[in-house]
């Protein structure tokens, strides 16, 4: 298990279609905490969020035993254009969308890696990230969804574009009239974000 845990996703997959079931437990690991976390910071319930995690994988396991999984070196962006999709054919169906919320279960932070601080310096942190977060619920859906995945989900323009399904332009300008607003709405409430 400790040699899997070395491999490349591909590598893995590679393994995963040559016999090891251990393989797509070590991807699916991997990226456990990053694609939940996209898929809840959408639907806002746990259990769905669960549901639609476990689709992701199960048409990812169906894709690679298919064989029409073409690796173009981006594996990640790939599992989370899957479990957007499955997330918005959720929304169709329910024939609503999504509002960005906090819950005491799950906050956009969680994702995070966060610098050791003290009591006083976590306060005031969270405290920030509460009024950001607020902020950011305001703003458009489009140019929330890129802000979202660019800052807390770590992806670049290409992945993103892809995801969404637009032009890596129409993300940039999402991404820009996003923070261009964002500095509007910290403006006009007089808010200090370190």
């Amino acid at each position: 298990m400790c040699i899997l845990k070395s491999l490349t996703d591909q590598e893995l997959i590679s393994s995963y279609l040559g016999g090891s079931a251990k393989s797509i437990e070590v991807l699916i690991k991997r990226h456990r905490h990053r694609v939940f976390g996209y898929i809840y910071l959408i639907v806002k319930n746990r259990e769905l969020a669960e549901d639609i995690f476990q689709d992701t994988f199960v048409k990812i396991i169906n894709t690679l035993r298919s064989g029409s999984y073409k690796e173009e070196g981006k594996f990640l962006p790939w599992v989370v254009r899957i479990a957007h999709n499955l997330a918005i054919d959720h929304f169709r169906k329910e024939n609503r969308m999504p509002k960005l919320r906090e819950t005491e279960e799950f906050s956009i932070f969680d994702i995070i890696p966060d610098k050791q601080e003290n009591a006083e310096e976590k306060t005031i942190t969270r405290q920030i990230h509460q009024q950001v977060r607020s902020l950011i619920e305001l703003l458009p859906r489009e140019q929330r969804e890129v802000l979202v995945m660019r800052h807390y989900g770590e992806m670049d323009f290409k992945e993103i574009a892809s995801v969404t399904n637009v032009s890596i332009n129409t993300a940039l300008g999402r991404m820009r009239y996003a923070l261009i607003n964002l500095r509007k709405l910290i403006e006009r409430r007089h808010m200090v974000v370190q």
